[in-house]
């Protein structure tokens, strides 16, 4: 299986090449770059392109790598027991299965979006080294080992990642698009876009990102919001 992109998304040469590394090396894929430049959208492509059932994680700054995993619940059972419930015999029903454990044990290969994983502690990827090293968990309650998934992370670098963690990774930068690859990008979403439209639009778009000082320079997807706005009037 190989991605080269959709006819929803325009994938660069050098993109598609660490989409097909990471999945030939069985290494997750840590992408990052600007806000906007269709991070999270990659691995809902890939997905659709392989014909593989996507599984979302979107991290939060409190979300807990255990959660992705499994979690024990000991307490419920030590109660269960107390009572004499017949299910306290059966450890299973007392793991909450997380987002990791749902696609490594999945009956076919899906591709696992974890989203801005950043924006989790310092401790959250250093908890999932030895899953993100092996590509497989194992479950200590039940003795069980779990493998077979395609990760895609995405990051907007607000904070550094450990150096342990990245090595276990492979990684890759989306440049932001150039003009021709824009123009690209535009025609899926509008291919019936009038020509001088777009190229002044496209002027007037990138001219504002050289604006010295700015903090915030404008995305792609704002560029797409701003056109659809611009069609809406005609």
């Amino acid at each position: 299986m190989k991605f080269k992109g959709t006819k929803n998304y325009i994938s660069t040469e050098d993109l598609s090449m660490a989409v097909n590394a990471s999945m030939a090396l069985e290494r997750p894929l840590l992408i990052k770059g600007e806000p906007g430049t269709g991070k999270t959208l990659l691995a809902i492509e890939v997905a659709d392109a392989l014909g593989l059932e996507l599984i979302e994680w979107h991290i939060k700054s409190t979300t807990k790598a255990s959660q992705g995993l499994y979690e024990y619940d000991a307490v419920t059972r030590l109660r269960d027991s107390q009572l004499g419930e017949e299910r306290v015999k059966d450890i299973a029903n007392y793991i909450k299965k997380g987002k990791l454990w749902e696609a490594f044990t999945s009956d076919k290969q899906v591709v696992l979006l974890i989203d801005e994983i950043d924006k989790a502690d310092i401790e959250f990827p250093n908890d999932l080294l030895q899953e993100i090293d092996r590509m497989e968990f194992f479950c200590y309650e039940t003795g069980e080992n779990f493998k077979n998934t395609i990760i895609i992370m995405t990051s907007n670098n607000e904070k550094e990642l450990p150096d342990a963690f990245l090595r276990r990774c492979f990684f890759h930068y989306i440049q932001f698009p150039d003009r021709g690859t824009m123009e690209g990008i535009v025609k899926v979403h509008y291919p019936k876009i009038k020509k001088l439209l777009l190229e002044n639009a496209l002027n007037r778009f990138f001219e504002i990102r050289e604006v010295p000082g700015l903090k915030k320079k404008p995305s792609t997807s704002e560029l797409i919001d701003w056109l659809k706005l611009l069609l809406s009037d005609e």
